[in-house]
């Protein structure tokens, strides 16, 4: 195995848009429904993650440019620890714990991820896992979780590592053999998210015919600036990390079966309703208003999804808060959905990415800024698996990833399919939006108002929002 090994574009240029206010760490959240201890936890990472080289090593300036080195002193114990809640124990002091870690950075000395086990939540256990975003993005790391669990998991697919390192590339080739032997086949990962809107090759092959990285950079600087109120301003350190309570993923899809919307068209759509709440609630005048979020976009093969870095694009899509009935928000969000589904524009920005990790650090801070200020919030949808995995034998009962936000975006809003159902997690800057749980509130009542105006069989009662005794509408805690 090489000494060093050089980040490619992407993942150097994610690398360095860290910044005290907005670090570009990838956070989420496991349940487990029973207890379990630090000592397990450390025992699983190192038969199950460590074969993974990437998460063995940290990274090294060599000649001006960040390379990955195998770290000469790495500790598990640095990586995996144990911790402990205040007060109750209970989702209100996970969710400041979870806000306290988005808010601490990563140690650059060492290999940049860690889990904090929190051994008693609740009746179970909870695990907080924080990996940057250089290492890679939500797809791959999706697979990566998944490599921890007791479903997923092979021992025969990792070499001795101590023996051979120099089988041991940064691909996820032994995943995929893994998962294509075990993985049910209603166990796919789910086809409608956001990560799969574009066909990689087709895309790939509009952007060789059409759009150039020169156009797609100045179409991108044409946009005028997003002024959404209350999600503009200077940024903090602190954060603020919630999460709802499940929706039951049929329900999603029987509201959108009448207008031929997709699960992401939905939940997009009550996404803006939850922000024209949010901005109802202080005050704000909604009239004219569109709050744009940047979209990450797929661009994987499937013989790719299993690589570790980052794969993906971005592209803007503006939410109509301005607009006052639930369905025209939905549809609209469709209309631009279908729009993306065409475009070259996801391509065009992953080339402009790659060529950032390769530019000056103070041009590639200038053109952060720049695109960011075209937006006010990031959001994302991974889909996770359809059925309940377990760790060591305990059930994992959800899971829960929050999106980083480059540059001043102050807000993020990630969706999690898991189970048959989804959940909605939002990460703020605390001094923008200091009550994250307002939008969460609003995203109840907006997917409920849904359920009422869109089901395609009104006679029954679809499920909605469910809160921890299943009860329809009940508030998240």
């Amino acid at each position: 195995m090489k000494e060093t090994e050089p980040l490619s574009g992407v993942d150097a240029a994610w690398l360095r848009m860290d910044d005290p206010t907005n670090l570009m760490v990838i956070t989420s959240v496991l349940v487990l429904e029973d207890p379990v201890e630090v000592a397990a936890i450390r025992d699983l990472v190192r038969e199950r993650l460590l074969g993974f080289t990437r998460f063995r090593q940290r990274v090294r300036e060599v000649g001006g440019s960040p390379h990955w080195e195998i770290d000469p002193h790495f500790d598990l114990r640095h990586h995996v620890r144990r911790a402990a809640l205040p007060g109750e124990k209970d989702r209100v002091e996970l969710q400041e714990r979870v806000s306290e870690l988005m808010a601490t950075p990563l140690d650059p000395a060492k290999p940049l991820w860690d889990f904090e086990v929190v051994e008693n939540y609740r009746s179970g256990s909870a695990i907080i896992i924080r990996i940057h975003h250089c290492i890679a993005d939500g797809i791959a790391l999706v697979h990566v979780l998944l490599s921890l669990t007791d479903e997923h998991f092979d021992a025969s697919r990792f070499p001795n590592t101590e023996e051979d390192d120099s089988r041991l590339p940064h691909l996820l080739r032994a995943p995929v053999r893994a998962v294509r032997n075990t993985v049910h086949a209603g166990e796919r990962l789910l086809t409608e998210s956001i990560a799969s809107v574009l066909r990689p090759r087709h895309a790939l092959h509009r952007a060789k015919q059409g759009m150039s990285l020169g156009a797609a950079l100045s179409k991108f600087a044409l946009l005028p600036e997003d002024s959404a109120p209350l999600l503009q301003g200077d940024l903090r350190v602190r954060k603020q990390a919630a999460w709802s309570n499940p929706i039951g993923l049929p329900a999603v899809k029987r509201v959108g079966r009448p207008v031929d919307a997709k699960v992401n068209d939905v939940l997009l759509g009550a996404v803006a309703g939850a922000l024209r709440h949010y901005f109802q609630t202080h005050d704000v005048d909604t009239e004219g208003v569109s709050v744009r979020a940047l979209i990450p976009v797929n661009l994987r093969s499937q013989e790719q999804a299993f690589e570790l870095g980052n794969r993906f694009g971005l592209v803007y899509l503006d939410l109509p808060i301005h607009q006052r009935r639930r369905l025209e928000r939905v549809l609209t969000v469709k209309r631009q959905m279908d729009e993306i589904k065409g475009s070259s524009e996801a391509v065009a920005a992953l080339g402009i990415l790659e060529a950032l990790g390769y530019a000056p650090l103070p041009l590639e801070d200038r053109a952060v800024r720049l695109f960011s200020s075209k937006a006010s919030a990031v959001m994302t949808n991974v889909p996770g698996p359809r059925r309940k995995l377990h760790i060591d034998g305990h059930r994992i009962e959800y899971i829960m990833p929050w999106v980083p936000r480059a540059g001043n975006i102050g807000l993020g809003v990630s969706i999690f399919s898991y189970a048959g159902t989804v959940r909605v997690g939002i990460a703020s800057d605390a001094g923008l939006v200091p009550d994250p749980e307002t939008i969460l509130h609003g995203f109840r009542n907006e997917f409920d108002g849904l359920v009422d105006d869109l089901s395609d069989d009104a006679s029954s009662s679809p499920p909605s929002m469910e809160g921890a005794d299943g009860a329809r509408g009940s508030a998240p805690p």
